[in-house]
C-alpha cells in the first residue's frame, strides 16, 4: 500500500534517510552481503570503519575484477540490496525508469496488460488484464518470462520489466516464455502489440439468485471507487437484497480507493483504518467523509491468499466494524505503507514509512524478517509466527479476531484441489481447448441448450473428462491418476470453455457465478447473516 503523499527534492530525507547518508546506505548493503547479520552484531564496528570497508571492496572492484565495472552501477546495485535488506516492498528506481513510469500513467506510453512478482528469481505472470494484447495472445497467470526482446531479464527487478514492456502506441515486444514445472517446461515465443486497452476494476456484476448481487472487484486502480458505486446501484436496479462481494485475487492499489469504496458500506466519520509510523505526519485515521448510500444493505465478502495491500484494508475494516461477514482463506498479509524520496541525482527511493492497522488495531502484515524475497512471496495465505497471532483483538460487537499473517476469514472455506504437473503440461499442449471447442460445437446454440450446460455436472463429466484424459495419457505418456475432487474441478474448467465458445462471455461469467464452489457456499450464509454478526457472548 503506498502513500499519496510524494515529498520533493527539499526534503531533508533527499540526502539523508532517517538520519543515514546515502554513502553509509550503501556502504551497509555491501556489509549486508559480505557478512553473516550476527558477526555484524558482534563487531559493532564505528561507521567510518564501516566506510573504510566499502571503499575498499569498490577498489579492489576497480583494480582486480575480471571485466570493468561502471562505478554507478555498483553503487544502485548497493542501494537496492540494501533496500531489498529492510523489507519486500521498498524499492529503488532510476530517473529514466521514473520518468517511463509517469509517462505510462499519463498515457504517454502503451503497455501489454501484464503484473509481474518474482518467483524463485524467475519474472512471473502475477495477472493478465483481461482485453489486453497479453490476454489476446494467451499469457496465463504463472507463465515466466526468459527473454524481452532477445534480451535476459534475469536479475532484473519486476519493475523494470514492468517499464520495458511499455513503449509506443502500436509497438512491438517480443517475449519468450516457459510454462509448467521449472524442471521440464514447455517454453513459446509471442509477439505482442502495444495497444490501448479497456482496464475495469469491477470485472463482473450479475444476480447470483433472484435476492442476491454478485460484484467481481478485481483492483483498486484508477476509478474504482465509481465503478464499485455504478455496480451497487446496476444491482439495485436488478431488485438485489443483499450483495457478495468478491476480492478473491485483488492484489490492492490506491489507498484513497479502498476508503472511498468503504465509505458505499459505512456511516459517515467510520473509521476504515489507520496509519503508523517513526514519523508524526506518517500517522493518519482515514475515516469516511459521507453516508454510504448502501450502509444498510447485507453483505458478505470473499478473500483468499491472492487479497492483498488495499483489498485486505477494506475487508479488515469490514470485519472489525462487523458490517461484512468474511469467507475464503487467509489473506496475503500486506499492510506496510511506502513514500517516495526523490534524490538529487533525479532517482527516487520508494521506502516503507508506515504500518497500516485495522480500526481494532490490528496489524495484519505477514512476517518478512530473516526470510528470503521468494519465501516471503510463497508463504501468501499462511499463518504469521505464532508469537505474531498470540494476541487477540475484538470487533465493535465483540468478535474474537487476531492479527499478524494476513485477515483469517469468519468462515473458512476449503481450497480448490491443486492442480498436478500434467494438467499444466496438457494445458499448455491445447489439449483443454481442443476437448472444449470440439464438444462446444456439437451444442446447440439455444438458450434451453445454454440453461441445460449451465448446471449439468454430470455432463460435463461424461462429455469432457474422458477424451481429455484419453488425449493426456496417450500424448504425454503419464498415469493421469485423479480423484473426485480433482475430476470435478478439470471439468469445470472445460466446461467453462464450452459455455463462453458456444454462448459468449456472458454464458462464462453466468456459469461462473453458478458454479464456483466458494460462490455456492458464500450464498448459504446470507440466512444467518445477521446471527454470525451479532455481539459475542462474554
Amino acid at each position: 500500500m503506498r502513500s499519496n503523499a510524494l515529498p520533493r527534492s527539499r526534503n531533508p530525507a533527499v540526502s539523508r534517510l532517517d538520519g543515514w547518508s546515502l554513502r553509509a546506505i550503501i556502504t551497509w548493503a555491501v556489509l549486508l552481503t559480505a557478512y553473516p547479520a550476527d558477526r555484524l552484531t558482534a563487531q559493532q564496528r564505528a561507521a567510518y570503519e564501516e566506510l573504510q570497508t566499502f571503499s575498499g571492496v569498490l577498489n579492489h572492484v576497480r583494480l582486480n575484477y575480471v571485466d570493468s565495472v561502471a562505478y554507478g552501477d555498483l553503487v544502485r546495485a548497493a542501494i537496492r540490496g540494501v533496500l531489498r535488506a529492510l523489507d519486500p516492498h521498498s524499492s529503488f528506481a532510476s530517473r529514466v525508469e521514473f520518468e517511463r513510469r509517469t509517462a505510462l500513467e499519463r498515457g504517454e506510453l502503451f503497455t501489454v496488460g501484464i503484473g509481474l512478482e518474482e518467483v524463485d528469481g524467475a519474472a512471473t505472470v502475477l495477472y493478465v488484464v483481461p482485453r489486453s494484447p497479453a490476454a489476446k495472445a494467451g499469457l496465463q497467470p504463472g507463465d515466466r518470462i526468459l527473454t524481452l526482446n532477445d534480451t535476459a531479464v534475469a536479475g532484473l527487478e519486476m519493475k523494470t520489466i514492468e517499464l520495458r514492456l511499455a513503449g509506443e502506441k502500436g509497438s512491438k515486444v517480443r517475449l519468450r516464455l516457459e510454462r509448467g514445472p521449472r524442471l521440464e517446461p514447455d517454453s513459446f515465443s509471442v509477439t505482442l502489440k502495444r495497444n490501448p486497452f479497456e482496464v475495469r476494476s469491477v470485472s463482473v456484476v450479475r444476480m447470483a439468485d433472484s435476492v442476491t448481487g454478485y460484484l467481481r472487484l478485481e483492483d483498486f486502480r484508477g476509478n474504482a471507487s465509481a465503478e464499485v458505486h455504478d455496480a451497487l446501484k446496476r444491482l439495485r436496479g436488478m431488485r438485489a437484497r443483499q450483495v457478495l462481494l468478491d476480492l478473491r485475487g485483488n492484489p490492492g492499489g490506491s489507498v484513497i480507493a479502498s476508503v472511498e469504496i468503504a465509505s458505499e458500506f459505512f456511516p459517515k466519520n467510520t473509521i476504515v483504518f489507520r496509519t503508523r509510523g517513526r514519523k508524526r505526519d506518517v500517522d493518519t485515521t482515514f475515516v469516511t467523509k459521507r453516508d454510504g448510500d448502501f450502509r444498510d444493505l447485507p453483505l458478505l465478502v470473499l478473500i483468499d491468499e491472492g487479497s492483498a495491500s488495499a483489498a485486505e484494508a477494506l475487508a479488515g475494516s469490514l470485519q472489525d466494524h462487523d458490517r461484512a461477514l468474511l469467507l475464503g482463506r487467509r489473506s496475503f498479509g500486506k499492510a506496510l505503507m511506502q513514500t517516495v524520496f526523490f534524490l538529487p541525482s533525479g532517482d527516487n527511493v520508494w521506502l516503507t514509512v508506515g504500518r497500516v492497522l485495522t480500526p481494532g488495531g490490528r496489524f495484519i502484515q505477514r512476517r518478512y524478517q530473516d526470510i528470503g524475497y521468494e519465501q516471503y512471496l510463497s508463504f501468501a495465505g499462511r499463518s504469521g509466527a505464532a508469537q505474531d497471532t498470540v494476541q487477540i483483538f475484538r470487533t465493535d460487537n465483540g468478535r474474537a479476531v487476531r492479527g499478524g499473517g494476513g485477515i483469517v476469514p469468519d468462515v473458512p472455506l476449503p481450497g480448490l484441489a491443486k492442480l498436478p504437473v500434467w494438467f499444466t503440461a496438457a494445458a499448455d499442449s491445447g489439449f483443454d481447448d481442443a476437448v472444449s471447442d470440439s464438444v462446444a460445437q456439437t451444442l446447440p446454440a439455444t438458450p434451453a441448450a445454454r440453461a441445460a450446460w449451465l448446471t449439468s455436472a454430470d455432463q460435463w463429466r461424461d462429455q469432457l473428462l474422458p477424451p481429455f484424459l484419453a488425449r493426456v495419457r496417450a500424448r504425454l505418456h503419464v498415469a493421469a491418476q485423479s480423484d473426485s475432487a480433482l475430476d470435478a474441478r478439470i471439468a469445470r474448467s472445460l466446461a467453462i470453455r464450452v459455455a463462453e465458445v458456444r454462448w459468449g462471455v456472458e454464458a462464462r461469467e453466468e456459469f461462473i457465478v453458478r458454479n464456483s464452489p466458494d460462490i455456492r457456499a458464500a450464498l448459504g450464509y446470507f440466512p444467518r447473516l445477521r446471527e454470525l454478526l451479532a455481539p459475542a457472548s462474554r
